[in-house]
């Protein structure tokens, strides 16, 4: 059986909007504009569609599983009224000191992503608003996106290009919207090359 076409991206800062305070009941989960009808055009072209994303606030105690299911049944639900689809979420529900192999940058998600779906990381884009999920991309293999949307969109040039020289092989785009097209390009370039 054949591995599908998979991508894996981060939450907040690339579907939503970042909050500082997290999101902590559905109303406060804002997409980010085009975000949500880049992973119907990504779903429409035959990718898959995964989120790995940390959410500390429950290891802190200030949010409980039900209302990260909240949250995430309202963002299926605005994914589904824009023809996309998530096919699941991955997340790390540990504080930082908890030390655990899920939280990125640890590559621990990934490889549970890969697990499931029989992928070779190597084959799996994975889209990060940060340097930190640029390097939990590295640690997994996985090619390295990054988009100027959430926390990216709040620092300079010169610490984007501090990121990428520290994780090289990263392709920077303006936002979610902007890396589906980069992808469904590269791929009809490589289907016409063969």
């Amino acid at each position: 059986m054949q591995a599908p076409k998979l991508v894996i991206l981060g939450r907040d800062g690339i579907l939503n909007k970042f909050r500082e305070d997290h999101v902590k009941e559905p109303a406060e989960w804002e997409p980010i504009p085009g975000a949500l009808e880049a992973v119907a055009r990504l779903n429409h072209a035959g990718w898959h569609v995964v989120v790995a994303t940390n959410q500390a606030g429950i290891g802190r105690g200030m949010i409980d599983m039900a209302v990260v299911n909240a949250v995430h049944l309202h963002m299926m639900k605005m994914l589904a009224a824009k023809g996309g689809r998530l096919d699941a979420v991955f997340f790390c529900p540990h504080a930082r000191e908890d030390q655990c192999d899920c939280r990125k940058p640890r590559p621990g998600m990934m490889h549970d992503i890969a697990q499931r779906y029989g992928a070779d990381l190597k084959l799996v884009p994975m889209v990060a608003d940060t340097q930190r999920d640029l390097e939990a991309a590295r640690e997994a293999g996985c090619p390295p996106h990054l988009v100027r949307t959430g926390r990216a969109s709040l620092v300079s040039e010169a610490e984007i290009a501090q990121w990428v020289a520290a994780v090289p092989g990263t392709t920077v785009h303006d936002d979610l919207a902007s890396f589906a097209a980069h992808l469904l390009q590269h791929e009809a370039t490589a289907r016409f090359a063969i």
